[in-house]
């Protein structure tokens, strides 16, 4: 007769089991009870799958001449993505942010699944420290604008990645996201997209004023994207907001007034629960310029 053959179900009832997840975490299990080690298995076979799609995430300190001082520079990439001409979006954090805290929500975990499963192209993000100016030098010798149209390019190009083929801003970024747009179109470079979410249109002085931001209500008149509704220019546009977000009235009017390729107004309010609930979307729109700049 042959060796005797025993189910999987039967091997793992009759033994105590350890199971090794591909995050490191070894876990043991009884053998009392075989649906109980089923389970784990199950897990940590759902594990050892989804561990591919998680993003990597890398910070580095380099000198900014344009805002004369040193800056974090973060990427977010999909994991086993091959950097060299990697597409990358420039991502813009809110006020009183920074680079290490730019992607809002489960923006670079939405990515790095998504190219995983071969659903998009492979891109990747690139933030940098901005201040408080709504990226534009509001303070003389501080000019983030200019960092990210003169120097960002230089220190993906000599890391290896692709050109900026989008910008995304949330917040304060979404205003600013729309202002690089027009700077890039200004200098005849549009960029392809920009997509804003949750943008800081404000639409009073008095409430701008608050921040600090802008020396005077006519500086602020001569950036505010609401007073610039072509100033993109070909740029495609992608803007997201809740329906309870305080900024609300301005990106309506922004909505309405210049209709984006896409745009979204969900229920929440400025916060990570609708950040969450826009980054499918938000992925979706810049995958389709990702995929022409490869």
């Amino acid at each position: 007769m042959g060796e005797p053959r025993y189910s999987r179900r039967t091997l793992l009832a009759a033994i105590g089991v350890v199971v090794a997840t591909a995050t490191g975490v070894v876990t043991y299990v009884s053998s009392s009870s075989s649906d109980a080690v089923e389970r784990q298995i199950a897990t940590a076979d759902k594990v050892r799958a989804t561990s591919a799609a998680k993003p990597m995430i890398r910070f580095e300190r380099v000198y900014s001449a344009a805002r004369h001082r040193e800056v974090t520079l973060a990427f977010y990439l999909p994991a086993g993505a091959n950097t060299r001409g990697l597409p990358m979006s420039i991502l813009l954090h809110g006020l009183h942010g920074d680079a290490r805290h730019a992607a809002v929500g489960n923006l670079t975990e939405v990515l790095a699944a998504a190219v995983a499963k071969g659903s998009v192209p492979a891109f990747g993000f690139v933030a940098v420290d901005g201040g408080d100016s709504y990226w534009h030098e509001n303070v003389p010798g501080d000019d983030p604008m200019a960092m990210l149209l003169d120097e960002v390019p230089r220190w993906l190009k000599e890391r290896g990645y692709g050109e900026p083929f989008a910008v995304t801003g949330v917040s304060m970024g979404g205003f600013g996201s729309l202002l690089y747009a027009r700077r890039r179109a200004e200098r005849g470079d549009p960029v392809a997209a920009a997509a804003a979410i949750s943008p800081g249109l404000i639409t009073t002085w008095p409430e701008m004023a608050k921040r600090r931001a802008f020396k005077n209500e006519r500086e602020w008149a001569s950036l505010d994207p609401l007073r610039h509704l072509k100033s993109t220019g070909p740029t495609a546009l992608g803007v997201w907001i809740g329906d309870r977000d305080r900024f609300i009235e301005g990106t309506r009017r922004f909505i309405r007034d210049v209709r984006p390729e896409a745009s979204a107004v969900k229920g929440g309010g400025h916060d990570d629960g609708l950040y969450r609930k826009v980054t499918p979307d938000v992925v979706r729109f810049l995958a389709k310029y990702a995929k022409r700049a490869v």
